[in-house]
């Protein structure tokens, strides 16, 4: 009997182990989320990886930064994930807020499951989730070898023919004058905060090439969108320490190898190629970023699908900044 005993405990593990397995090989690699629409976006990413020993875990949900994940583990068919985080109260004390997502993979697809706390413990947040599997990096183009098309102006002179607002709630803040994109998202004395909007091109592009001459004030912030996906920031970074949220970096992803930035109040050059789910960053002729992967959506993309067109979207949101001269050459 005891050895019978012995015997079930050791195929239950031996299942449960390979059970567990399988779930992290489904899981491991990295995923373009599906998020419920929350109005202007519905793009999210996720990383699953397994090294030293350890499981390691990174999300981007909705906005700002690809943030790790304080615990992966195997939990049944799938993971859990979780995130904690000071949380302020009504009163100023900092609560300890754990948010957790729990995933799995269902024919291929993964589906998921995130809760979020509400500080005061009356309930959560719950929001369910898709993900679609990305393929490993393509290989680094040969940019030496790349055709291009004709160059096309997306600029006009005194109108934002060919650019559109993104959001119908949101207010314009920008305009042309003399050939200059101007974005000055004033917000009025004592009143109610405004809501400015993006601007995104009518037109979509597949991959390209993008020239332009940017200026940044002080302590300002803007980005630059390609096919509405993947950020490359604008900002005033000027004498700061390298970083991936520095002028011309890959927003919150690809930290620029050498600083190239201007002083504020500035024009500076930005010369980018995207071709083959990889960049270049030239920034005021430096080579910031060179024939980097991009490996997935930044903070505030339209779209989690890098395999389809569409548009330049200049972040409009945040603060004041100024454009011009923006050509884009597509690539064949």
């Amino acid at each position: 009997m005891k050895n019978r005993l012995i015997l079930i405990l050791a195929i239950l593990s031996t299942c449960t182990l390979v059970f567990s397995q399988n779930s992290l090989s489904q899981l491991e690699g990295t995923w373009a989320l599906t998020l419920p629409n929350n109005g202007f976006n519905d793009a999210g990413w996720m990383e699953i990886k397994q090294a030293d020993g350890h499981i390691y875990a990174s999300v981007l949900w909705y906005g700002g930064s690809v943030t790790p994940v304080d615990h992966a583990y195997v939990f049944g068919d799938g993971m859990i994930l979780t995130q904690t985080r000071n949380r302020k109260t009504e009163s100023g004390e900092e609560l300890a807020v754990t948010t957790w997502f729990q995933v799995m993979v269902e024919n291929g697809k993964l589906t998921g499951l995130r809760v979020d706390p509400k500080t005061d413990g009356s309930g959560v947040n719950r929001s369910d989730f898709t993900g679609t599997k990305l393929p490993a990096d393509p290989p680094a183009p040969d940019l030496d070898k790349l055709k291009y098309g004709e160059p096309i102006a997306l600029l006009d002179d005194n109108s934002l023919k060919g650019w559109k607002i993104i959001g119908e709630d949101r207010e314009n803040g920008w305009s042309v004058k003399n050939g200059i994109l101007i974005n000055d998202p004033v917000q009025p004395e004592g009143g109610h905060h405004v809501r400015y909007g993006n601007l995104r091109t009518e037109a979509e592009y597949e991959d390209f090439n993008l020239k332009l001459e940017v200026n940044i004030p002080e302590e300002n912030n803007s980005g630059i969108y390609l096919r509405g996906i993947y950020e490359i920031q604008v900002f005033d970074s000027y004498g700061k320490e390298l970083d991936s949220h520095n002028m011309g970096a890959l927003y919150s992803r690809i930290k620029p190898k050498v600083a190239a930035e201007k002083p504020a109040g500035e024009w500076q050059t930005l010369d980018i190629t995207l071709a083959d789910r990889h960049v270049t960053v030239i920034l005021n002729g430096k080579t910031i970023i060179d024939n980097q992967p991009v490996r997935g959506c930044t903070g505030g993309a339209l779209t989690s699908n890098e395999f389809k067109p569409g548009p330049i979207y200049l972040q409009g949101d945040h603060g004041k900044v100024m454009y011009r001269n923006i050509v884009l050459t597509p690539i064949k």
